[in-house]
């Protein structure tokens, strides 16, 4: 019986682009290993072998998260299996895993972010567009300096993930009301909030920066394009970060302090899983233990013997 990977690759259209990718590969793997012990399809597969399949891999010095992420994607084809009729019984059910090593997100502080949203000698794309300017028209040097301005301020001002960012079209911006529409995980769509200088520094790109990287491989609708005028990677804006960030961080660490900080300044945390698009409060609840500053605020205010 095949091991179906095409189909399971559709089955997962609720997913995103990378964790198709990633449970697609790793069911792939697993199959390698498990033909060479002489499994030819999911039926043969019990409990048993799953189990010495991630012993496997801990022997094999993978990263606790990595046989985590492993073991999701095999439970995820099984229970698919099971669904479409093709075993009786699901040997992944109940499936443990090690759990990955529990690391707090990396929060930029308020200086670190001044340098990064607005440029110093540390950035060496500094966009020089006016919105006043209207007769000169714009460099490339200018444009991919006024467009890295909005990349960064949409990422800590709006918390969205790099993905989402560079899914983003044209028209999921409203300037006039100062939102945007961001399509996350799961396929579920949510609307946030920006702040004025945010609008400002995106209409300005949009505006004046967009139209000198639009070449005839653009895709018309895309928000933003890289230099060669496709339509913004993953890769691209990692590049961004780390030209304009005075020390060495990831793009996601954006969204961890936009999230800390709104819990810093007293924001609900209901609200601040809505504004990152969190289906479960729990995954949210990573940063109350990062928002240390705040705890220690509200225990100092509150208590009475503090």
């Amino acid at each position: 019986m095949a091991w179906d990977p095409e189909a399971f690759s559709r089955s997962l259209g609720g997913q995103s682009p990378a964790t198709r990718r990633a449970y697609v590969g790793d069911l792939e793997a697993f199959t390698v290993w498990a033909e060479r012990a002489r499994v030819e399809g999911p039926a043969e597969v019990d409990r048993i072998l799953l189990r010495r399949y991630l012993a496997f891999l801990t022997t094999r010095r993978y990263a606790r998260a990595t046989v985590a992420r492993k073991a999701a994607a095999l439970r995820c084809y099984f229970a698919w299996q099971r669904r479409r009729g093709v075993l009786d019984d699901d040997p992944a059910r109940r499936l443990a895993s090690p759990g990955g090593r529990s690391r707090l997100p990396r929060v930029l502080d308020h200086g670190e972010l001044e340098v990064m949203l607005d440029g110093d000698d540390l950035a060496p794309v500094a966009p020089t567009l006016s919105s006043n300017d209207v007769t000169k028209p714009p460099r490339l040097h200018d444009a991919l300096g006024a467009r890295d301005d909005a990349v960064l301020e949409l990422l800590y001002g709006c918390g969205l993930r790099v993905a989402e960012l560079c899914g983003l079209d044209i028209g999921d911006v409203d300037l006039r009301a100062g939102m945007v529409t961001v399509m996350g995980k799961g396929s579920r769509q949510r609307r946030v909030p920006m702040h004025d200088r945010c609008a400002q520094t995106v209409e300005l790109w949009l505006e004046r920066g967009r139209p000198v990287l639009v070449s005839e491989v653009s895709p018309p609708h895309a928000a933003f394009l890289n230099r060669r005028g496709a339509r913004l990677g993953t890769r691209d804006v990692r590049r961004v970060v780390d030209r304009r960030s005075p020390v060495p961080t990831h793009p996601h660490a954006l969204r961890h302090s936009f999230a800390t900080h709104l819990l810093d300044g007293g924001a609900d945390l209901r609200v601040v899983q809505e504004l990152l698009g969190h289906a479960s409060l729990q995954t949210t609840q990573v940063y109350t233990h990062v928002s240390k500053d705040r705890l220690l605020s509200v225990y100092g205010a509150t208590h009475p013997r503090a």
